[in-house]
Formats: C-alpha cells, structure tokens, sequence
C-alpha cells in the first residue's frame, strides 16, 4: 500500500529515541521527511545521522511553551511546508497516587499534558487541509496501569483532548488521532523492567498477559503510527488504536 508521504514534512517530538525514533524510521523509509525534537542533543545527532538527509533536529523540551512555534519554523525553514505531527513525550515518573508528590504532578502536568496540547493546538492552527496529528499515549487511556499513576491521571485526559481536537479540525480537512501502545520493547519499557527485583522475570510475566505472547517490536508501532498520519488513513479521525497485542480486554 502506498501511504502517500512522499515529501510529506512532520514534527517528530520525542524523536530521538523509542516510539518517536521508531516512527520517525518508518515515515522516512515511505519518503516523508521529518524534524526530530527532544532534549538530548546526542540521541538527536545520533538519530538523524541514521536517518540521513531526510531528518533535522531540534533540542527542545516539550514543557517549554516556545516549543512548537521553534519546531514549526525548522519544518517551513528546511522543507518549506507542514503536513503534521507525532507527538509523543517521556514516560512520567512511576509511582502510586499516595507516593506521588505535588512537584512531581506539576512538572508531568507541564510536560506530559500541557506540552502535547500545546504542541497540537499551535500546529493544528498552521496545518491545510490533509494535515494530521496523532498523540502518544497508552493503554492507561482504557483501564489504569499498576504503579503508574500520573500516566493513569493525565493520558485519558489528553485522549479526551485528542477527540475534541478532531472536531475542531475536521472541519479544515486535518483529522486528529491517538496511539494507545502497550509493551513495545523500547528503552523507557527495558527502564521500568530494571525497577523490578528480576527483569527478565517482570518480562516474561507480561508476556505472559498479552494474548500475542511477546513485547511489541518498535517498528510495529511505527508502522502503525505512519499509517496513521498517512492519506491512507483520510476518513480516521478523533479515533483511539490500540498497538498492545490484544492486551486491553475492553471494547
């Protein structure tokens, strides 16, 4: 299938590493180009370089509130258009609700929340008709994660953004969409594995619970992340996509 993203131009955030970098892989390998943001300069390098001449950078942190219009200017001033964005933030700190400090709801609400409205609301604003948008979020949308609370407080919200969002755009021609992965073998999941007394015990238990037996490869949701955004996808919008392996028993 021919996704259409030849020379299509998409904002990355997240990019340099784990779904946004998988993403980011699959959009350049079908001929889009794209703008990588992150804090790490180095993973940034690092990514672009294996990318190549299709890929720019830029070091930004989602929470800073000039962001998007940063990120917005490197797309037009490197490829001259918009068609999107992926955005997708760091893994909040995990945690039960009782352990959970105020500092650290402040600082996730303005990185995890705050940041991928923004980012949404002043891209969404500079997009044409054609244009999309996805957010990262998680199964924690559907049903809460252990030990994950702030995840469990703020992605449902930001799912309900996401689809109002899409209202709001639809009229323009620009759909609006989420990503809800489950364990995809990226750095952030091998991290929290590591928090356990036995990874590769925590690994194969959750194996066990998801009905395809296995950690999803980041490709896979790359995969289905570009589809997304891609003109393949023109009437899916305002919708929720599982990339769990059959993990969520909910409808």
């Amino acid at each position: 299938m021919d996704l259409g993203l030849t020379d299509r131009v998409f904002v990355v955030t997240g990019g340099g590493r784990g779904l946004g970098r998988a993403t980011a892989e699959v959009l350049v390998e079908e001929g889009a180009r794209v703008v990588l943001s992150g804090r790490s300069e180095e993973t940034l390098t690092a990514a672009v370089a294996a990318l190549g001449d299709r890929a720019a950078y830029v070091v930004a942190d989602n929470a800073a509130p000039e962001t998007p219009a940063r990120l917005i200017a490197a797309a037009h001033d490197r490829w001259g258009r918009l068609d999107g964005a992926l955005i997708s933030v760091g893994g909040p700190p995990v945690g039960s609700v009782a352990a959970t400090t105020d500092e650290q709801w402040t600082t996730s609400f303005a990185a995890v929340f705050l940041g991928a409205v923004r980012t949404a609301r002043e891209v969404g604003a500079k997009l044409e008709a054609g244009g999309s948008i996805a957010f990262v979020l998680s199964t924690s949308v559907k049903g809460p994660l252990t030990q994950m609370a702030v995840s469990n407080g703020l992605r449902p919200g930001l799912a309900m953004v996401a689809k109002q969002l899409a209202d709001e755009l639809g009229p323009r021609g620009i759909r609006v969409n989420g990503l809800l992965p489950g364990r995809v073998g990226t750095e952030r999941v091998a991290e929290l594995d590591a928090l356990q007394d036995d990874p590769a015990a925590a690994k194969a238990s959750a194996a066990e619970r998801i009905p395809l037996r296995r950690d999803g490869e980041p490709s896979e949701f790359g995969r289905a992340a570009a589809f997304l955004l891609s003109s393949a996808a023109s009437f899916v919008t305002g919708a929720m996509l599982p990339v769990d392996g059959g993990v969520m028993r909910s409808l």
